[in-house]
């Protein structure tokens, strides 16, 4: 069992910055790919960025590609996301998102690939 928590979220200005942390506790952290999905009011759950067990390969949904960035700490349990030149359409509660079984890991991009979810921050950029 792996659980999640967010924090990092707020109210931003367009153009701003936010930076998201996901703390992990469980099973092995390091074991597991991570991810950040997204969900805004009244749409589905979508993919926002992932990244493997070790942090060497990273993916980004086009939408933010060029602005977020997802980083991890395997020695600390965390994981980031620092999300620049912020929209209003990136309004929406973000989720942390772990992959895996504690034994074998994937890089989550699908909402079926995840194992375990976190319970969300709210993210709102004004324009």
């Amino acid at each position: 069992q792996v659980h999640l928590v967010e924090s990092g979220g707020g109210l931003v200005q367009a153009g701003g910055s936010l930076r998201l942390h996901c703390a992990a506790s469980g099973r092995s952290f390091g074991n597991f790919g991570m991810g950040w999905f997204r969900q805004a009011l009244g749409k589905e759950r979508d993919f926002v960025a992932a990244i493997n067990w070790n942090g060497g390969n990273t993916f980004y949904a086009d939408s933010v590609k060029g602005r977020f960035t997802i980083s991890r700490d395997n020695a600390k349990n965390t994981v980031d996301l620092q999300m620049n030149s912020l929209k209003p359409e990136d309004t929406a509660v973000y989720y942390c998102a772990a992959a895996g079984t504690g034994r074998y890991s994937w890089t989550p991009r699908t909402n079926s690939q995840v194992d375990y979810w976190g319970q969300g921050t709210q993210v709102t950029v004004s324009s």
